[in-house]
């Protein structure tokens, strides 16, 4: 699609309320927030500030990310937000707003026009002056849709154009959102289910994002109900991929760009579709998306044989190609490092990494060329050999600068899972322990409390200490282990 720029306006004059009436909508209870907001006071990422007199939405101290966070107004739909200090807050932010660089990105802008819709509709408010800045938010997005980022950026300018289409039943800010929605989501939802990016956390937030939407259409009487076919279809889909992906225990895999605790769970996510009326049982198979899960009484193995991600949009891939994570009678056991940070770094680096995944990596390359905070280049082209409900088979390209094609075979016998490495040269596979698990070397084995790997082919292991991020800004420590091999090793846990 090509991307054509629209006129900016340049002075938007915040201060004069325009005439426009707002609906009465029907929304039915929604997911709440995490507690965020105390007073004056954030806490984001697991870092709080308090601003004390004075709120300065550009902060940037704690990363962009941070303050996109503020500026979402996420905390507006928290379970002991009142109206009076939810609009505090937001006459707080309008005095402020032409000042606002970061909260006028159309990203954050989306997210909070939505959520204030929420927080009005919930709280039954009726302010002239919100609905008239809330209707200039939402214009100035219109000239600012991200078609040049594309990817879940887009689809939340969408999703916000069409919360704003049905608060003030404005025919253009529908077609405008359609116009997104309709294609966007043919595109970034899998046949499997699953989003395009192919981080779990971002397919939980674009679920959570068309479950609010679902929900707004199917409830009011607005543009004959048009959207919510579709809404189902992919809301029912995006449903059925979850909850073939997720651990017994709730956890998604921490692949790609993922944490914990920036999405809503998979219970309140199934518990809001269950509102709804949805499915999430839908007859679908683990495909396109190139997740895999084998499952037997002691052990849930979730496996990467996917693509990187989208050519035109890999921003929130890792160089992770053929990684993997183990639970072993519902605990995690290998798991992958998680994602600490946004910021370009040294740790944002690392995360990306190949070493940081449990897979093979040769010459001390990474399979892809991550680099920048989101970019990746020369990506490991995935062809998959053998694809079974107890087996797949496939290779990688990853290290073709190097002339290596790396094999992986992965294998549920029902009561031992193999991993097969084969290479042409030698490589190290890297495995990384839940920072639970106590382990030791004993000659060829790795031994747990309830469990071992023994290795067939490795000619040393070594072990050292790594960070496991299981959120935002959070660290912990945990056992690593390194095994050095020519040609082939093979793996059998038990």
């Amino acid at each position: 699609m090509l991307y054509v720029k629209k006129c900016i306006p340049k002075n938007i004059d915040w201060e004069q309320t325009i005439e426009i009436n707002s609906q009465s909508l029907i929304f039915i209870d929604t997911i709440k927030f995490e507690n965020s907001n105390y007073k004056n006071s954030f806490e984001f990422l697991n870092l709080r500030k308090d601003f004390k007199d004075q709120i300065d939405w550009n902060y940037l101290k704690y990363g962009r990310l941070w303050n996109y966070n503020l500026n979402y107004f996420e905390f507006l739909n928290q379970d002991n937000m009142t109206s009076q200090n939810g609009e505090r807050l937001i006459n707080i932010f309008i005095k402020e707003l032409p000042k606002c660089k970061t909260g006028l990105e159309p990203y954050p802008l989306s997210l909070r026009c939505i959520n204030w819709i929420k927080f009005f509709i919930s709280h039954d408010i009726s302010n002239s002056k919100f609905d008239s800045i809330l209707f200039k938010q939402l214009n100035l997005l219109t000239c600012k849709l991200e078609y040049h980022i594309l990817g879940n950026h887009l689809l939340e300018n969408g999703f916000s154009l069409l919360f704003g289409a049905y608060y003030f039943n404005d025919e253009k800010l529908y077609k405008e959102a359609k116009k997104i929605l309709i294609p966007q989501l043919n595109e970034q939802i899998l046949t499997d289910g699953g989003h395009f990016e192919l981080s779990p956390m971002y397919h939980c937030t674009m679920l959570y994002r068309m479950l609010d939407s679902y929900n707004l259409v199917l409830n009011n009487d607005l543009f004959n109900k048009e959207l919510q076919p579709i809404f189902k279809e992919k809301s029912e889909l995006m449903l059925s991929w979850l909850n073939l992906v997720v651990f017994k225990n709730g956890n998604i895999p921490l692949m790609n760009d993922a944490a914990f605790g920036i999405t809503p769970t998979t219970k309140q996510l199934n518990e809001y579709a269950s509102h709804l009326k949805l499915s999430f049982e839908k007859s679908v198979k683990l495909k396109e998306s190139g997740y895999r899960k084998f499952v037997n009484n002691k052990f849930e193995l979730i496996v990467d044989v996917g693509a990187i991600g989208p050519d035109y949009q890999p921003g929130h891939a890792h160089a992770d190609t053929f990684s993997f994570e183990l639970h072993v009678y519902g605990r995690p056991v290998i798991t992958d490092t998680g994602t600490s940070t946004y910021e370009i770094n040294d740790t944002r680096f690392y995360e990306r990494g190949t070493s940081a995944h449990n897979t093979v990596v040769v010459n001390n390359l990474n399979s892809s060329h991550v680099w920048g905070g989101h970019r990746v280049a020369d990506r490991a082209k995935v062809n998959i050999i053998k694809d079974l409900s107890d087996q797949i088979v496939a290779n990688h390209s990853g290290y073709k600068s190097v002339n290596e094609t790396h094999t992986r075979t992965f294998k549920n016998t029902g009561n031992s899972i193999i991993l097969i490495d084969e290479l042409e040269h030698q490589g190290v596979l890297y495995l990384h322990f839940a920072p639970l698990e106590e382990i030791s070397i004993v000659k060829n084995k790795i031994i747990g409390k309830d469990f071992y790997f023994e290795f067939i082919g490795g000619e040393s292991i070594k072990s050292f200490t790594t960070e496991f991020s299981p959120e935002f800004n959070k660290k912990l420590k945990r056992q690593s282990i390194s095994i050095q091999f020519t040609k082939k090793i093979e793996t059998i846990i038990k």
